[in-house]
């Protein structure tokens, strides 16, 4: 598996919106949406290499498709 870095959850949202994903819903997680799959980021920052590529896993895409969006 490629290698990915800890992550600012705001790049991720960001990134995942140009995926596709809405938000839904904020708080201490922010919940997004596709129509199909739904994926819970964590607030911190940076997020934890082993949980951002689950959560990339999680939403269907490839840990490069997900570097490119970044």
């Amino acid at each position: 598996m490629p290698r990915l870095p800890g992550v600012n959850h705001q790049q991720a949202v960001r990134a995942f919106e140009r995926a596709g994903f809405r938000v839904i819903r904020q708080g201490k997680h922010i919940i997004m949406f596709d129509g199909r799959r739904r994926i819970v980021i964590p607030r911190g920052n940076p997020v934890n290499a082993f949980t951002m590529a689950g959560i990339v896993l999680d939403a269907g895409m490839t840990i490069e498709e997900f570097k490119r969006l970044l």
